[in-house]
């Protein structure tokens, strides 16, 4: 088939099927705030509180004097690059080039939601960006929140409706619950579970969607979006290992249930995803015959404030 050469990178088109994987794959390039970056480095206002005066007529505004705070986002590249021998280029019936891009896509929304959601350590070597659970688990001073204040930590054989309910209830006492607004973000292996509970009724609190009809499933009435990657890790990856039997609190392989504000999760996107094709033809790589595919997504993130999630973490019990 006709080779595909381009020596720049070049933005992938709207709609395009690598697009489609990434929405399809990562609930955080799908649902979180996206803000436009044009540095590698952007500072963002949080949106703190405010108090409301009853204002008598000719009577001055108060004025506010909330502490104004603000979230850095730092972008980092999540790439990779794959030769490709110039025969299998030009013997498949198939679009290697295009096929290898989609593999791309799927680890891509793997790695960003674990990396966004699940990593249990500081930004750092294999960890970067600070992640909702690690937001959940520690302190902050800035905005007053209490380490595990919103983490529930659940060792049994099965996730209950009282689980949920308490869940759900932590999300409520926040100052950043919003009705019709909020978002369950849940790994898949919590589907066997919620098919089985039911209220006092003896009806089922979990609701499965109709993907012809683009309905979401839900849990108490909230959206659900699944994602392999809402489990603990140590560093972030689009292979997240096995819950292990008994393992305690942090531990890597637990599963994640998240209740979230999605408006909280910021996502800075300075560029991508886009790709380069270089021909085979071309500089070192015609020692080979081998043409050099890159593609890759410039991308920040951070939860906007802690107190805006809660986070249940099922560990696999003994």
């Amino acid at each position: 088939m006709a080779r595909q050469t381009y020596e720049a990178w070049l933005s992938e088109e709207r709609d395009s099927r690598v697009l489609r994987a990434i929405a399809t794959n990562s609930v955080i390039e799908s649902v979180a705030r996206r803000l436009p970056m044009t540095t590698n480095e952007k500072s963002f206002p949080r949106s703190g509180d405010m108090d409301v005066d009853v204002i008598p007529k000719g009577t001055a505004y108060g004025e506010d004097v909330s502490a104004v705070s603000e979230v850095i986002l730092v972008a980092k590249k999540l790439g990779r690059a794959v030769r490709i021998a110039e025969e299998d280029i030009d013997d498949s019936i198939i679009d290697l080039i295009n096929d290898k891009k989609i593999a791309w896509a799927n680890a891509y929304a793997k790695k960003l939601d674990n990396a966004c959601l699940g990593v249990n350590a500081a930004v750092g070597t294999g960890v970067p960006f600070p992640s909702v659970y690690r937001a959940v688990t520690t302190a902050d001073a800035d905005t007053g929140y209490a380490a595990n204040a919103n983490h529930m930590f659940v060792n049994t054989a099965s996730v209950g409706y009282d689980d949920f309910s308490e869940l759900l209830a932590l999300g409520e006492a926040s100052d950043f619950y919003a009705d019709g607004s909020m978002l369950w973000i849940m790994h898949p292996t919590f589907k066997a579970e919620l098919r089985g509970i039911k209220d006092n009724d003896g009806n089922p609190i979990f609701t499965q969607g109709n993907m012809v009809a683009r309905q979401a499933d839900t849990l108490f009435g909230i959206p659900i979006r699944w994602s392999k990657g809402a489990v603990v890790t140590t560093t972030a990856t689009t292979a997240p290992p096995a819950p292990v039997a008994g393992a305690a609190k942090g531990t890597a392989g637990n599963r994640l249930a998240i209740l979230a504000n999605p408006e909280m999760l910021m996502l800075g996107v300075r560029s991508g995803p886009e790709s380069v094709v270089i021909d085979g033809r071309d500089g070192t790589s015609a020692l080979t015959d081998e043409t050099l595919l890159k593609v890759r997504a410039r991308r920040a993130f951070a939860p906007a404030y802690p107190a805006a999630f809660a986070v249940l973490e099922k560990a696999r019990p003994a």
